[in-house]
């Protein structure tokens, strides 16, 4: 590739990480035969399995990776693949013969191998925190655990008194505020802006949602949400009380506990829950 192809696609790479889409560069590290693609030669592909910039030498190579890049963006793990260039009876018996996972086997008159290295970027897990002024040491002591494993963490709380977190956004109405599917959402309040802020979420589609109160508070602004019309599937998706059940008594606890639940779903796992 020349340097103003390698420029270009340094540029959409950028453009892609700052507004946070996860992508995956596929890079020809290894050829041998009569391959079109060369070592170096690099294609972007997107989170939906787009061909975005680049090229691997044609076509074939380059729908054969598309399954990977998304298989390694999604476990954020690198990879690389072994690519055969064959004709169709070739393809097709030794694609039924192997069971390498990081073998694939495309039906094409060029001929060779070419070996690809698959790297995923994806942005930082975010981590959004909803309180409701003050000084807040849950929230605090969340957003400082938060960052250590790894969390973007985004405040909103009107009176930007939280510390430590990568933005913070002074308001109270959180419908001015972009929610991605990815988010970890958790509301850290004393109740007064929970049902504002149920009500806006409540039409959100976010990865997590998590409510600190007592089950006394939970039970009292469920029943105000579902006489507004929301809907109780929405609410059985709540975790609240959020929190593993580790005892935790202390504002530092407290936080931990959160954060221990937040992972756990982030991961798939299940941990017991104080609710």
């Amino acid at each position: 590739m020349c340097d103003m192809d390698q420029l270009k696609l340094i540029k959409l790479m950028n453009e892609l990480a700052s507004q946070g889409k996860p992508f995956a560069v596929a890079t020809v590290v290894k050829t041998e035969g009569s391959t079109l693609g060369k070592p170096g030669f690099k294609v972007i592909i997107d989170s939906d399995g787009n061909v975005v910039e680049g090229t691997l030498g044609g076509a074939c190579p380059e729908s054969a990776i598309v399954d990977a890049a998304l298989e390694a963006i999604k476990t954020k793990k690198p990879r690389t693949l072994k690519v055969f260039l064959e004709d169709v009876g070739s393809a097709v018996t030794q694609a039924i013969k192997s069971a390498n996972l990081n073998e694939v086997h495309v039906e094409t008159n060029c001929g060779g191998r070419m070996e690809i290295f698959i790297e995923p970027y994806t942005p930082p897990d975010r981590l959004v925190i909803i309180s409701d002024g003050g000084h807040n040491e849950v929230a605090t002591s969340l957003t400082k655990l938060a960052k250590m494993v790894g969390f973007e963490v985004h405040v909103i709380d009107a009176t930007g008194m939280v510390e430590g977190a990568d933005e913070i956004y002074k308001t109270e109405d959180i419908s001015k505020f972009e929610f991605k599917e990815s988010d970890y959402v958790v509301l850290v309040t004393m109740g007064r802006i929970d049902i504002d802020a149920l009500t806006v979420l409540s039409k959100k589609r976010l990865a997590f949602l998590g409510l600190m109160a007592s089950k006394k508070r939970i039970d009292d602004e469920f029943e105000k949400l579902r006489q507004k019309g929301v809907d109780g599937s929405f609410l059985s998706s709540i975790h609240a009380p959020v929190g593993a059940d580790i005892g935790a008594q202390t504002p530092n606890e407290i936080a931990l506990s959160i954060l221990a639940e937040v992972v756990a779903v982030k991961h798939g796992k299940h941990l017991p829950h104080k609710g």
